[in-house]
Formats: C-alpha cells, sequence, structure tokens
C-alpha cells in the first residue's frame, strides 16, 4: 500500500465519505475454509431473534471504510455485527459500509486466525494502515475480538481511554457484549461438518442459544416425549377401565 501520512495519530484528518460506485474493492479470498463456517454460525443463532436482526447489518470479510487525509481505506473484518444502519435501497447491491454516513459505528468486529497472521495486532498507519489501528483509532470500534479457531483462544478487547485494552472474562469464561446485550464464548464441538473450537452466543441468564439443526432437534425430542406422556395416559386409562370391568362396572 502507498504511504499514507507522516503525520502523528492525533493530527490525522479523518472522515466518512460514502464510497464512490466505481471504488475498486480489494478480492482477497478467505484464508481457509473455516473463516465462512465460523462466521455463519455466529450469524445463524442470531437470525432467529427478529431484535437483534432488524435494521442490523451482520456480515463476513465486507469492507469497511473511513478516509483517512482524503485518502479512503477498507479493511474486511472477518465477522462484523451493526445496528442500526440507515436503510438500504433494496435495487442497489451494498459493497462496503461507512459508519456515521450509513449508520452507526460496528458494536464489534472479529478477526479469526490462522496458522499465521497479518496486520490482526499491526498499528501501523505510515507504510500502511494496519487493522488494529484502523479499528482503534479510526473506526473506534468499541469491542475488538481475536479467535485462533485452531486452539479455541479468544482476546477481547474493548477502548478505554482511546486505546484497546484486553479484557477479563466472566466466572462463566464469557464476555458480555454492549449492543448485543449477549455473552460471547468458546464451544468446542461439530457444527456444519466441522469438529473444533466456535464462538457461540449466550443470553443474560446464561442459556445458549441454539443453532437451527441444535433447536429442531430439541423440538424433536420434545414432540416425542409429549407422544410417549400421551402413551403412558392412554394405557392407564385402558388400564382403569379393565379393572373396572372386572369389578362389574362399565367404564363407558
Amino acid at each position: 500500500m502507498s504511504v499514507i501520512t507522516q503525520t502523528p495519530v492525533s493530527q490525522l484528518t479523518i472522515s466518512y465519505p460514502q464510497l464512490p460506485a466505481d471504488f475498486l474493492l480489494p478480492d482477497d479470498p478467505v484464508e481457509n475454509t473455516d473463516q465462512p463456517l465460523l462466521a455463519a454460525a455466529l450469524r445463524q443463532t442470531l437470525t432467529a431473534f427478529p431484535d437483534l436482526m432488524q435494521d442490523a447489518l451482520v456480515v463476513s470479510n465486507f469492507a469497511l471504510c473511513a478516509a483517512i487525509q482524503g485518502q479512503i481505506i477498507c479493511k474486511a473484518p472477518d465477522w462484523m455485527y451493526v445496528r442500526p444502519v440507515k436503510p438500504w435501497q433494496s435495487s442497489q447491491v451494498r459493497r462496503s459500509y461507512t459508519p456515521n454516513t450509513e449508520g452507526v459505528i460496528p458494536q464489534v468486529v472479529m478477526e479469526f486466525l490462522s496458522a499465521t497472521y497479518g496486520e490482526e495486532y499491526s498499528v501501523e498507519f505510515t507504510a500502511g494502515v494496519g487493522k488494529w489501528f484502523f479499528y482503534e483509532q479510526v473506526i473506534q470500534v468499541p469491542r475488538y475480538i481475536i479467535f485462533r479457531p485452531d486452539t479455541g483462544r479468544i482476546e477481547v478487547y474493548a477502548i478505554e481511554s482511546g486505546r484497546y485494552q484486553v479484557q477479563t472474562p466472566e466466572e462463566s469464561g464469557r464476555y458480555w457484549l454492549p449492543g448485543l446485550e449477549l455473552f460471547l464464548g468458546v464451544w468446542e464441538g461439530s457444527h456444519e461438518g466441522r469438529t473444533g473450537y466456535w464462538l457461540r452466543w449466550w443470553n443474560a441468564e446464561g442459556e445458549l442459544l441454539l443453532w437451527s439443526e441444535e433447536r429442531a432437534e430439541q423440538e424433536r425430542q420434545r414432540a416425542e416425549q409429549e407422544h410417549q406422556r400421551a402413551e403412558q395416559e392412554r394405557q392407564r386409562a385402558e388400564r382403569l377401565a379393565e379393572q373396572l370391568r372386572q369389578l362389574g362396572v362399565d367404564p363407558v
């Protein structure tokens, strides 16, 4: 990337112009097959809660944009949640998101690290613009999360006095995320053909928010239990009727 500026951070001019229709966005591929699965799993759970999805932008590997010294910079978090955003014309394809112009600052951005990583921790802003610097100093995203799917390690950073500070989890090992009003934590198991560590949501009461297939299985088990109870009640009624007949009483 070309040189942006030698200006001290405190003197940078940051603006939020609408992305021009002809702006050429980077077309970087995802690093591995885990990243789309992890992102989709986080979003899928939220779709069951209309209040969390209404007027929200929940996307992965999607351009988050702003301008530094008049030059537009875009980064693509592996996962991002923003609510509320301004209405978007259904006839147009949304290519990017510019906070303060199209809606509020994202409540959270996430990066999923592969075996090797690049600018997720970079505070560079002269010969390039690192993601850490962009999220912290330019967009000022309140929560920045870095997750290592291979080990299950999660790092949650929150802006305090203008800088990201690492957060300590609750006793449960989970982190409360304002704006979503949910806990985020690590779960180990299988989903969508992948076995390993996942990021998952828990509500304020500590209840795990289920994926669609888990909800379907839960409903199947509930229906089966109802069927078993009905069958047990039918058999009990039959036994009682037989006892009455043996006593010479017509149960009808």
